[in-house]
């Protein structure tokens, strides 16, 4: 991991696909700042295409695909695809699971939430469950033996698994930040990225950013990812000055740099 400031930005000028996590690394400290809103606007003017790939809830990522310069929503951690209409108030909407299998899904999550609560007395839903589809969300303990109660729970369960910055995750179906954005850069933008990795660069700031970064050959952590090198098999390959969105301004620069 190497400081970015160091890069020969010549080495991005094969990045056509700008993939980031939202929270802590658009955001810092739970806001979005203009210079860091405008750098998503100005990705997508160099010709950029940018997907925010997050375990943000649905009712967050429908409103991202609508109003933000972005092409697209990865949310709930690999759940869905979220991207602006062909009418500029509608917003298309795919699921990894098919749409005959998401009732049944939904409403084992509920069961199996309920059995965590009734295992895990100190385990509380994030506030944003009411607005989340595809996955459920526990607010982070700050004792790691309790985070460690619900992720055992919910892995007793079948459920997949992680955490981030501000919560502790599980789902249905397999998939992560990594498996669903394969498909939708095949799906969607004609990308194969097990042939052409280097087209994409990835910024993330946590744990659940772990596939991304063992996957893409660009990769950046912003700073505060020092917080989490223990738990990540492969780091990322820079490294920014700026915690949060200022750190991601750093690799949006750098992008459109080395046009």
């Amino acid at each position: 991991m190497q400081p970015l400031e160091k890069a020969d930005i010549a080495a991005f000028r094969e990045v056509r696909f700008v993939l980031t996590d939202m929270d802590e690394t658009l955001t810092y400290n739970g806001r979005l700042s203009a210079r860091t809103y405008a750098a998503l606007e100005n990705l997508q003017s160099a010709g950029v295409t940018v997907i925010p790939v997050t375990a943000a809830p649905a009712g967050w990522c429908d409103q991202m695909a609508r109003m933000w310069p972005v092409d697209g929503v990865i949310g709930e951690n690999g759940g869905f695809f979220f991207r602006r209409g062909r009418n500029a108030h509608a917003v298309e909407r795919h699921f990894w699971h098919a749409a005959d299998d998401r009732a049944a899904k939904t409403v084992q999550l509920e069961t199996i939430g309920e059995e965590v609560l009734h295992a895990v007395p100190a385990a509380v839903f994030a506030e944003d469950q009411p607005f989340r589809l595809t996955s459920l969300a526990f607010a982070q303990p700050r004792d790691r033996t309790e985070r460690e109660l619900i992720l055992a729970t919910l892995r007793s369960r079948s459920a997949d698994v992680t955490v981030n910055n501000l919560w502790v995750l599980g789902w249905l179906g397999g998939y992560d930040k990594l498996s669903m954005a394969r498909r939708v850069l095949l799906e969607h933008y004609g990308l194969d990225v097990d042939t052409e990795r280097g087209a994409v660069l990835y910024a993330g700031d946590s744990t659940n950013d772990a596939p991304m970064f063992s996957f893409f050959e660009h990769t950046v952590g912003v700073c505060t990812i020092t917080k989490y090198l223990d738990d990540l098999p492969r780091l990322p390959r820079w490294i920014t000055n700026g915690p949060g969105g200022s750190g991601f301004v750093e690799a949006a620069e750098a992008v459109i740099a080395s046009r």
